[in-house]
């Protein structure tokens, strides 16, 4: 069991704030779930004023922004402290301000940590894998930060936490397929192919399925159904691996039709967990790069056009 903590705040699905008894804390405003999104997306990092206001209002702000955002600032210390029990979460550090949460604070966190110790197992004990990876997944409720997009910080960080869900699946198909459960599975991945339909590793893993039960001619036309899809929405073929994967089904190949790997094909290189956090790493720090280059550009229109009465950051 998880040890008990101060607070919990769940970002995977619409945002929600949790005392230490696990009372709901509410959170009103559109602007104000927005900036406390914002915060947790970027935990532990100075957002300066200028980068919250064009999160929150985008590159045209009314006139009283920066007022409107210290008094937003105000209301969300006094929620996280009652949440948390605790003073001074939201912190103010020029230019802008910091959220400090403790380890396993959040339901992001705490996916991430339980898809860690399944990856870990699903190779060698898929049996173990599987129900781990199906807890991670139940602490979804919907997609990522829901109705609190409201800039390009809190886009970016759903777009990460949605991949890490989808390339979740993929394992969790994986695992169970290696565990013998693949007439379990075949119902959840023809929901999930149609679902994600440009997304080819669902129809491989749905392929393997239903060929181990002993469904050829319906694993075939999955392929078809892919390939159609395919055409039809970007104009391409299917990549290697799905062709791969229907010759050895069509030549009716156990070795290589049963094979949970990918189908190898020359020129063919499969993107593995690791390879994958380290897209997600690079995605992360290009958006990282992109949130500097923006603060720089905000820092020089400030010394072109300085303000004549510059206001100090509120404390509380």
């Amino acid at each position: 069991m998880r040890p008990a903590t101060p607070m919990r705040l769940s970002i995977l699905g619409p945002l929600e704030v949790h005392d230490r008894h696990g009372t709901l804390v509410e959170v009103t405003g559109v602007k104000r779930r927005a900036l406390l999104a914002t915060l947790v997306v970027r935990a532990g990092r100075t957002l300066s004023a200028d980068r919250l206001i064009v999160e929150l209002w985008g590159e045209r702000p009314p006139a009283n922004a920066a007022n409107a955002l210290q008094a937003h600032i105000r209301r969300l210390r006094k929620v996280v402290e009652v949440a948390c029990g605790e003073p001074d979460r939201i912190v103010t550090r020029p230019p802008g301000y910091f959220l400090s949460l403790r380890p396993g604070e959040t339901d992001a966190e705490e996916f991430v940590e339980q898809v860690g110790l399944a990856k870990a197992l699903a190779g060698t004990e898929p049996d173990r894998a599987v129900p781990l990876l199906r807890s991670a997944l139940e602490l979804w409720r919907g997609p990522a930060l829901e109705g609190c997009v409201a800039g390009d910080l809190c886009a970016a960080g759903a777009v990460v936490l949605e991949e890490h869900r989808l390339t979740t699946l993929e394992t969790l198909y994986d695992a169970s397929l290696r565990a013998g459960r693949h007439g379990e599975v075949i119902g959840e991945l023809e929901e999930t192919s149609a679902t994600y339909p440009l997304r080819e590793r669902f129809y491989d893993q749905l392929m393997v399925a239903l060929y181990r039960s002993d469904r050829q001619s319906d694993a075939l036309g999955v392929y078809d159904r892919a390939r159609r899809r395919l055409l039809h929405e970007l104009g391409v073929e299917p990549g290697p691996v799905l062709r791969a994967r229907m010759q050895s089904i069509l030549t009716n190949n156990p070795t290589t039709a049963l094979d949970l790997e990918p189908v190898p094909a020359q020129g063919f290189v499969q993107t593995e967990g690791a390879e994958l956090s380290r897209e997600l790493a690079a995605l992360q720090q290009r958006i990282d790069t992109l949130a500097s280059r923006q603060e720089a550009l905000l820092e020089s229109l400030r010394t072109l056009a300085p303000d004549p009465a510059p206001q100090e950051l509120p404390r509380g």
